[in-house]
């Protein structure tokens, strides 16, 4: 195929800095931006100068934030953002990280994605969605948002956490190649190779750290998407790319046992 010049939105955060990476290695000319290079696509500044000349745009860029508000202002600006960046440069289509299992969700962070789904269904560019699980990288993160003193509290959740990195790799792949002909049918899902709850890999992360911390899996009766979590939702289709490492491989790899 001809050269392709790939624009990556995000490209600082946890999967970003993944795909650019993936696009550096295979040697095709990255346009890597964030907000620390003054490129914001929550209010557009600096999009247009960095989407000059790029056929497309992988859009990993996420919030930190998981309230349903804060995460639906974000994406459904930056949504409207690329698309009207993005058009006026000439971007051939956006190829885009969600979440499986979310298209009945109401709360939180997966909610939001669904607006952001929705609204990037709007705009004039065509976009390709990849509908990804749970990344390794947020059992971590879970983790220290519920830890009170020595236990750390993780809602049941069934999932099937996958690296980022493999997520990075299926969205450069979708990106270089052209474009389906139609994007018609189930969203394309990537998901690691065996199902997990996060209570159980966050003990599996807490014991590789030596970690003095008990973890204690809840449900709770507040969560609006309590049911998603526990009846399997979140897990992959039968349509879904499978990509390894396990949690516990990836774990292995990622941090030196304990002492």
């Amino acid at each position: 195929m001809n050269a392709t010049k790939i624009a990556v939105a995000g490209a600082t955060g946890r999967l970003g800095r993944h795909v650019v990476d993936v696009l550096n290695e295979q040697g095709h000319e990255v346009v890597a931006f964030s907000r620390a290079d003054g490129v914001d696509i929550e209010t557009g500044a600096g999009l247009a100068e960095a989407l000059a000349g790029v056929d497309v745009v992988i859009d990993a860029s996420s919030t930190p934030s998981a309230d349903k508000d804060i995460a639906t202002e974000f994406f459904t600006a930056a949504a409207r953002n690329l698309h009207e960046a993005g058009s006026k440069a000439g971007v051939e289509r956006l190829v885009v990280v969600s979440i499986i299992g979310i298209d009945n969700a109401v709360a939180g962070y997966n909610a939001a994605k669904l607006v952001h789904e929705q609204e990037l269904a709007k705009g004039p560019l065509p976009v390709q969605i990849l509908r990804a699980a749970q990344f390794h990288e947020l059992v971590e993160v879970m983790m220290q948002w519920g830890t009170q003193g020595e236990v750390a509290y993780l809602p049941n959740m069934r999932t099937q956490l996958v690296a980022a990195r493999a997520v990075a790799e299926k969205l450069v792949e979708m990106a270089v190649n052209p474009a389906p002909e139609t994007t018609d049918g189930p969203f394309p899902e990537i998901a690691g190779p065996q199902p997990e709850t996060m209570a159980g890999a966050a003990a599996v992360l807490a014991a590789r750290r030596g970690d003095a911390i008990r973890v204690q899996e809840v449900s709770d009766p507040a969560n609006a998407d309590r049911e998603l979590f526990e009846d399997g939702t979140l897990l992959p289709g039968a349509h879904a790319t499978l990509a390894g490492p396990t949690f516990a491989e990836w774990i292995e790899a990622t941090y030196p046992a304990a002492n």
